[in-house]
């Protein structure tokens, strides 16, 4: 008991330390924390926040039932306190467990370690400690927490996506006389597709979702007969042959694996390797011999049909060690069912009187190590405020930000455009070079501290796409380019305005007359202010500066700027416009350089050449030689956009 007693308990965890989780939080609070049963015992991937404090554990149940991929399920709780709250937090989440999984140890057995967790009310240090299995009794403090340096590795090394679409159509017939017999019809329907899942003559066709590899395994077909659910993933070894020979329902994940990418990937939710899973099901018998049949069943009474029309969409993550078959029939199968389930909840109330349009979507926010799943009602728009106001829950939940659109349907995962060397433009067609400042030499300011725009934009320069604007046109591309940023970020969803339109905006708000549209005038900080706020709701902030030379006396709020913002900011003086992406500042010495992208540059996409003609680089306000970049005759004004605080 001594031996058992003093051996060494150790948490890894892959999450920083949750912004969420603030000193004195609501004591009641409950965060669950998030492992897998293909990682090592006590990894925590994620702390989720639970709706409400005190929560409602059924309700919690229903709603992580979906939200949390299959792979990765609930392995503790972490509260506000002391080791007694540690105590209840573990119970918490041994109940939560009981309703998730089912019975009394849950998806992982009845001799899963669950972690209590507790934050200190003043530090908010954490402190961790273990139950072992269904004891709840005993509470051992855990002496070592591991922080993973690499943690998008250990979770996308070992691990795979599956991922299967499954469109239904659910008739409904019901009674004229009696319309809520409706929700028995969808019951039956339900019931009727999940025998279906389940049914020995199901097939499931499983194929790799990489199309751009050359040397593509074929696909493997697992039937129905072959499943067999396994509810504790950890303990599931492969498969060896046996007496009937080597078949499909023996191979693992790894059958899909690409090992083309070994040693070269970028490990995130977005490059990981995804199996496609396909789901036929089959109404005939064995025999092969059959001919047609029609089945005829009467209407007892006056009755309607109405044809529900839904899209399952489960991603599922999975060890490349486990066999398909398991991943089918302990994974993706679970998922469906559980799809089926939350859709028939949240339809059911509006059936008849507002036909719902609920879609499901897949994110991968920034900071959450694993996808989330969430099913958005499409009748109404983003903007609208009940939207607004679950996209605001799940930001809580997850620990995000208030003020960054993180959980739009924009920024949804999109699997047609996720290739091994990561995410196609999003611009489809477009031509137009991204982030052209990546990867270019350093300012040469010593000792200086570096702010960047943060995310990406696309390079609008003049001539482009055939339109001749050179001389006059450098503040409309700006513009552009500053437009894509927010297009870009998802914070709005419209296109990237043409010289013409820009104008048309400015006459719309009566700041020129109807003749400007059409002409070659220039525009400068303020125009753009005009527009930004017209067709984007985007404020901005003005500096004014009587000469080139104060510019870097403004340094220092300009990197405040970008650390905070993260905006392209335009900089207009005299006759020229350029976009400038971050700075280089000594806050000792005052050294300074500016970031500048150019719009002047009148060349084809080629980004050496831009680089290499300094069309996009570091420019200091003198250079070695004496020259000034920015004229001392002249004012200059600094446009810096702000972000929406939005979700």
């Amino acid at each position: 008991m001594a031996e058992e007693s003093n051996r060494i308990r150790s948490v890894r965890l892959l999450c920083r330390h949750p912004k969420h989780l603030n000193k004195g939080s609501d004591p009641g609070t409950h965060y669950w924390l998030i492992g897998s049963p293909f990682l090592p015992p006590l990894t925590i991937v994620s702390i989720l926040r639970s709706s409400s404090s005190s929560p409602d554990l059924r309700k919690e149940s229903e709603d992580l039932q979906t939200f949390i991929p299959k792979g990765f399920e609930v392995i503790g709780a972490l509260a506000s306190g002391d080791a007694t709250d540690a105590r209840a937090a573990i119970d918490a989440a041994r109940g939560l467990r009981k309703l998730l999984y089912g019975g009394g140890g849950g998806g992982a057995g009845e001799d899963q370690p669950l972690i209590g967790a507790v934050s200190g009310p003043d530090s908010g240090e954490l402190r961790f400690f273990v139950s072992e299995g269904g004891n709840a009794t005993s509470l051992e403090p855990v002496t070592s927490v591991v922080h993973e340096q690499h943690p998008e590795k250990l979770v996308w090394e070992n691990g795979c996506l599956l991922r299967c679409e499954l469109p239904i159509k659910l008739p409904l017939y019901y009674p004229l006389n009696n319309p809520t017999d409706i929700e028995k019809a969808y019951v039956r329907a339900t019931e009727a597709v999940i025998a279906k899942l389940r049914d020995p003559q199901a097939v499931y066709l499983l194929e790799t979702f990489n199309k751009t590899s050359p040397d593509l395994p074929p696909p493997a077909i697992i039937r129905g007969v072959q499943l067999d659910f396994c509810a504790d993933l950890s303990k599931i070894r492969p498969l060896t042959k046996g007496d009937d020979g080597f078949d499909a329902s023996s191979l693992l994940c790894s059958y899909f694996s690409n090992k083309s990418k070994a040693g070269s990937e970028v490990f995130s939710v977005e490059n990981a390797d995804t199996i496609h899973v396909g789901v036929l099901f089959s109404s005939v018998g064995p025999s092969s011999a059959f001919a047609p049949v029609a089945e005829y069943l009467p209407a007892q009474e006056e009755a309607s049909l109405l044809v529900v029309d839904i899209k399952l969409d489960v991603l599922c993550y999975s060890s490349w060690n486990l066999p398909l078959r398991y991943a089918v029939s302990s994974l993706i199968i679970p998922g469906l069912i559980d799809q089926l389930n939350n859709l028939q909840t949240s339809m059911l109330p509006n059936l008849l009187a507002q036909h719902p349009q609920l879609k499901c979507y897949h994110f991968s926010p920034p900071g959450i190590l694993h996808p989330v799943t969430v099913f958005y009602e499409l009748s109404f728009g983003e903007t609208e405020m009940k939207q607004v106001e679950v996209r605001r829950s799940l930001h809580s939940r997850l620990g995000l930000p208030y003020d960054r659109p993180l959980l739009r349907i924009a920024n949804a995962l999109d699997f047609s455009k996720l290739k091994n060397s990561g995410i196609v433009s999003l611009q489809k067609g477009s031509a137009l070079l991204r982030d052209v400042h990546i990867g270019i030499p350093s300012s040469g300011i010593t000792g200086g501290t570096v702010s960047l725009v943060q995310g990406s934009y696309e390079y609008f320069h003049y001539l482009q796409e055939g339109y001749n604007d050179s001389g006059w046109g450098c503040a409309y591309r700006s513009l552009q380019t500053i437009i894509s940023w927010f297009r870009l970020q998802n914070y709005s969803s419209i296109e990237v305005p043409s010289h013409r339109e820009i104008q048309q905006a400015l006459v719309e708000i009566g700041d020129k007359d109807p003749s400007f549209i059409g002409s070659r005038e220039w525009i400068g900080a303020i125009e753009l202010s005009f527009v930004l706020d017209k067709l984007l709701g985007v404020t901005c902030k003005v500096i004014n500066v009587r000469s080139g030379a104060e510019l870097p006396e403004k340094c220092r709020e300009l990197a405040l700027h970008f650390e905070s913002q993260g905006t392209p900011v335009m900089i207009g003086g005299g006759v020229l416009a350029y976009t400038l992406l971050g700075v280089d500042y000594n806050e000792a010495s005052g050294d300074c350089a500016f970031l500048i992208l150019d719009p002047h540059y009148t060349g084809v996409e080629d980004l050496k050449k831009i680089i290499n003609g300094g069309w996009c680089g570091w420019k200091k306000a003198v250079d070695n030689k004496g020259k000034n970049f920015f004229l001392h005759d002249k004012f200059y004004n600094l446009l810096l956009p702000q972000r929406p605080s939005m979700v």
